[in-house]
C-alpha cells in the first residue's frame, strides 16, 4: 500500500472519529465563540491593532487545544495497531493534514463571528483572509509536529509548552505584521517578505517531521 493511500486512509479514519463524537469540534467552539463574547462584554470597543493582536490571542490558544491531543489521545494499543499497518511518514502526515482542515474551519468560523461581534474595517480583506489560512497552517504544523515528540514523554503538557515556546512566538509575530499591514490597506508587495518567511516555516516543519517522527514512532 502506498504512501499516499495510507494518509488517505488515514485522514478518512479521523474525519469519521470526529464526526460520531464531535467533542473536540463542539469544544473547540464553544471556546472561541465564549471567548469572543466575553472579549466584548469587557471592550466593547477597541482599537485596530488590539483588534488584530486579540483575534491571534485567541487563535493561538484555540490551536493549542484543538491539536495538542493528536497524539496524547491515542492509547498505545491503537498505536501498536498503526506501527503495524501503515508508516510513520503517513500517520504524521495525515495528522498534519486533517489538523489543518480542522484549524481552517475553526478560523472562519471564528473569523466570521468575531467581526460581526467586533466590527472594524479591514482595508483588505482577502488579504487578511490570507493571513488567516497561513497562520492556521503554520498552527497546525508547528503544533502536530510538537505534540507527536511530546507524547512521548512522561510530562507531555509541560514539554509541549516548553518545545512550542521558542517556534510558535516568531510565527505570531510575523503573523500579526502580515494581518496588520491586511488590515492597513497597505501595498500587498510590502507583505511578501513575510509570506515567505511563513511558507518556508511550513516546509521546514514539515520536512523535519517527515525525517524525525519515524524514530520517535519506534520508540
Amino acid at each position: 500500500m502506498s504512501v499516499m493511500h495510507e494518509i488517505k486512509l488515514l485522514v478518512r479514519k479521523e474525519v469519521l472519529l470526529e464526526w460520531r463524537t464531535k467533542y473536540a469540534l463542539n469544544g473547540i467552539l464553544l471556546y472561541v465563540i465564549s471567548t469572543i463574547f466575553v472579549c466584548y462584554l469587557s471592550f466593547k470597543q477597541i482599537s485596530p491593532t488590539a483588534w488584530n493582536a486579540l483575534f491571534w490571542i485567541i487563535m493561538l490558544f484555540a490551536s493549542v487545544n484543538a491539536i495538542s491531543k493528536s497524539f496524547v489521545q491515542e492509547n498505545p494499543a491503537r498505536q501498536l495497531y498503526y506501527y503495524s499497518m501503515v508508516s510513520a511518514r503517513a500517520v504524521i502526515l495525515s495528522k498534519m493534514i486533517y489538523n489543518m482542515g480542522l484549524m481552517l474551519l475553526l478560523s472562519v468560523i471564528a473569523l466570521a463571528f468575531y467581526t460581526v461581534v467586533f466590527q472594524n474595517t479591514v482595508g483588505d480583506p482577502l488579504f487578511y483572509f490570507l493571513s488567516v489560512v497561513l497562520g492556521s497552517v503554520s498552527f497546525s504544523g508547528v503544533f502536530t509536529m510538537i505534540s507527536g515528540i511530546a507524547a512521548k514523554s512522561g510530562n507531555s503538557g509541560t514539554l509541549m509548552a516548553i518545545l512550542s515556546f521558542p517556534v510558535i512566538i516568531p510565527v505570531l509575530i510575523i503573523l500579526i505584521k502580515f494581518s496588520k499591514a491586511a488590515m492597513d490597506g497597505l501595498d500587498r508587495s510590502l507583505s511578501y517578505d513575510e509570506i515567505g518567511v511563513l511558507l518556508a516555516i511550513n516546509l521546514i516543519v514539515c520536512i523535519v517531521s517527515i525525517l524525525l517522527f519515524p524514530f520517535l514512532w519506534r520508540d
